[in-house]
């Protein structure tokens, strides 16, 4: 904003505005980015905003707001230099699952049951809080999150039924839930692996998987590196299968070892 009379205004008219206050207003605008609202004591613009993914967790954007429409929402950020406050009004349709979902802390431990498995996700039911209003559970793990190891079923894993013990990673607020971590509370075997061995060490594993860049292969419980093509053989290859089948035995020579990405590069050339 510059600093203009009506600038000054709108910078006065936000700067009590904190985060998590409620505001209530008028849709003025109904798009497909959002819902401009004109807030209660401001008439002279549309300074609410509520994003697309704020706006409901159960009801479309154009059943939850229409022009015209009063609103009351939860503030999640104030923009003075913009003039603009961003606002949830998913928080004030499920005060009871929004004050529940705020009050957890990243690392916070939270048990529950696994309620349901999807190709994108585990829902978990859990023990304390309210239900969700549209998701089989308030918890949700994604894949990556589940365990250190790779797997290629998630009933290696978890199972519907199965309690669990997770830790609280973030609070998810276009979709009203809590992203959960199953292998945080598990201690990661690449950090202790990795402790005992240097590059250039040799190493028998078990290959796991062929992709087209290379192959995976198990040096370690739960603990995998990766043969790019390359390294697979001194002439020229096509394809990983030229070289190695799933399953095999084979020994490597560690080429470097990446304790912040957790990523353990091998060579079956070398060896």
């Amino acid at each position: 904003m510059g600093d203009t009379s009506a600038d000054r205004a709108i910078r006065s008219f936000l700067a009590p505005v904190q985060v998590g206050d409620h505001c209530s207003g008028v849709v003025a605008e109904v798009t497909p980015s959002g819902v401009a609202v004109i807030l209660d004591g401001f008439a002279a613009r549309s300074l609410g905003v509520v994003g697309p993914l704020d706006v409901s967790w159960q009801r479309r954007m154009a059943d939850a707001a229409a022009v015209g429409r009063r609103i009351t929402a939860e503030v999640l950020a104030v923009d003075l230099e913009e003039g603009r406050v961003s606002l949830s009004m998913a928080a004030t349709e499920n005060p009871e699952l929004w004050a529940f979902l705020k009050r957890l802390r990243f690392g916070q431990r939270l048990s529950g049951t696994v309620a349901a498995i999807e190709s994108f996700g585990v829902f978990v039911a859990l023990d304390e809080g309210p239900d969700h209003p549209v998701h089989p559970g308030v918890g949700f793990i994604t894949y990556p999150e589940l365990s250190w190891r790779r797997f290629e079923a998630v009933s290696e894993v978890v199972e519907v039924g199965q309690r669990v013990y997770c830790e609280f990673l973030q609070f998810d607020t276009w979709e009203g839930e809590a992203r959960l971590s199953l292998r945080a509370t598990r201690p990661d075997p690449f950090l202790g692996f990795a402790e005992g061995v240097t590059a250039g060490q040799r190493l028998t594993g078990r290959v796991t998987k062929l992709v087209p860049f290379g192959v995976f292969v198990q040096v370690a419980e739960g603990v995998e590196g990766l043969v790019r093509l390359p390294e697979l053989s001194s002439a020229p290859i096509e394809a990983p299968e030229d070289v190695v089948r799933a399953g095999e035995e084979i020994t490597v020579i560690v080429t470097d070892i990446d304790r912040e990405r957790r990523q353990l590069s091998l060579s079956l050339r070398q060896a």
